[in-house]
């Protein structure tokens, strides 16, 4: 069985969440083409994936009232996406400096390093780093 190829995010902008994922975190930018609806309105297929990583992004921007309400929600309030780092101190140093907004402070646990983040549409991520 082949592993996961790309998990959609909803969005509210490309072009924010680009930076966002990007910038902000240092993940490689794979693909920005354009695209089209099913309904024949222009579109981008735009995906995003940490460097080394096999599972990327695609940063789907919302279309329409149902999509809009889920950006930043799409999970229900839970921490669904989780990035794992070798060097969790820096990267959260690096990702505080940059502006990335914690919601919960670094803390150790069984299985390693582990602070909470929100992503630019405001879904919850772990940063998780080893013990």
């Amino acid at each position: 069985m082949s592993p996961i190829s790309l998990v959609a995010l909803v969005v509210n902008d490309y072009d924010d969440a680009i930076a966002f994922f990007v910038s902000k975190l240092g993940f490689d930018l794979i693909e920005d083409s354009p695209s089209t609806t099913n309904d024949g309105r222009p579109k981008r297929w735009v995906v995003v994936r940490p460097p080394g990583a096999e599972t990327g992004l695609l940063l789907a921007r919302a279309d329409g009232d149902r999509q809009e309400a889920v950006v930043g929600a799409q999970t229900g309030g839970r921490v669904a996406f989780f990035l794992r780092v070798d060097d969790f101190d820096d990267v959260y140093r690096r990702m505080t400096a940059g502006g990335v907004e914690f919601t919960r402070p670094p803390r150790t646990e069984p299985y390693g390093r582990v602070a909470v983040f929100l992503d630019c549409a405001g879904n919850q991520w772990d940063l998780l780093g080893p013990a």
